[in-house]
């Protein structure tokens, strides 16, 4: 009975060892746990996104400085400071670069260069972006590595509001890089954001053609509305505005996700394809969860997780 009794003790104690651990960030500090049993006081750090199967983003810092980003698949952002301010963002890894809700099995390699203006405002981000593919294998043989599938260059002009100092708008261009050959645009988006009070209330973007460097009539129009906002925080608002607007224009179909602009939650958002006479809405709705200090912990079936800064 005496070993019986030692066996359960031990194993109480394993037990007790690892609920400790999944509370404890990579230094070995306290995270705010899922139950909301506790939570967070004083500064705090977004640590992770994650859902019960997996984890989509993990962030590491130095200091105060969001760093590496740790997303689905291993991928890894890379961000580069001049001070205070992100001047390079580099990205290896994969995307659901065709908004299909699914990570795309060609890999993405990009870097991201930022402009600012004078006041410190973003003004523009140039990028070159490689994309691989494995070729499909040839029995008897295995599949081979991934090879060059295509190469492009974007460049991304963002607006503020001279008001109230808000994004205002985005506009893209973009073209394929191919060796020999002189570059030119091909094809743009323009994005344009609305607010209710300090969160977005509507995102539209329109695509389209370029030819010879004027913007054609646009072929896809895509409208996305952010509504019923608590009045607690967003998770987002612990994070750098600049890598934030990067994140958006990862793929270009992220727009879904404009919410991470605003500092408080959308209970509701809907995707419109506006090239429709009548658009039908496609409506996605949650009820969140919140810590002690109104830290949005749960939403749209994605969980945050903190860590003390």
């Amino acid at each position: 009975m005496k070993q019986l009794f030692y066996f359960i003790l031990l194993i109480a104690g394993f037990s007790s060892i690892h609920s400790c651990k999944s509370l404890l960030d990579e230094d070995g500090n306290p995270l705010l746990d899922l139950n909301n049993t506790g939570g967070l006081s004083g500064p705090r750090a977004l640590y992770k996104e994650i859902t019960d199967k997996d984890t989509l983003a993990m962030y590491y810092y130095t200091g105060l400085l969001v760093t590496k980003v740790i997303t689905d698949s291993a991928s890894v952002t890379d961000v580069m400071y001049s001070g205070d301010k992100i001047s390079q963002i580099t990205f290896n890894g994969f995307l659901d670069l065709d908004g299909n809700g699914k990570l795309d099995k060609d890999s993405v390699s990009y870097t991201q260069l930022f402009t600012y203006k004078n006041n410190n405002q973003l003004e523009k981000i140039s990028e070159n972006r490689t994309i691989f593919r494995r070729p499909a294998p040839v029995p008897p043989n295995p599949p081979g590595p991934q090879t060059l599938l295509r190469k492009e260059k974007f460049l991304y002009e963002i607006n503020y509001n001279t008001t109230t100092a808000k994004l205002d708008s985005i506009t893209m261009k973009n073209g394929p890089d191919v060796a020999g050959m002189p570059f030119v645009f091909t094809n743009y988006s323009r994005t344009k954001y609305t607010y209710l009070g300090d969160n977005v209330a509507r995102v539209v973007r329109h695509y389209g053609p370029m030819a010879v460097g004027a913007l054609g009539a646009p072929t896809k129009k895509t409208g996305y509305d952010f509504l019923a906002y608590d009045d607690k925080i967003s998770p987002f608002t612990l994070l750098p505005n600049v890598y934030k607007i990067s994140r958006l224009l990862s793929t270009l179909y992220n727009d879904k996700e404009s919410l991470i602009l605003s500092p408080n939650n959308p209970k509701r958002r809907t995707i419109s394809d506006l090239m429709q006479p009548v658009p039908t809405p496609i409506v996605l709705s949650t009820n969140y969860g919140y810590d002690p200090q109104t830290y949005m912990t749960k939403g749209y079936g994605v969980n945050y997780i903190y860590k003390p800064q």
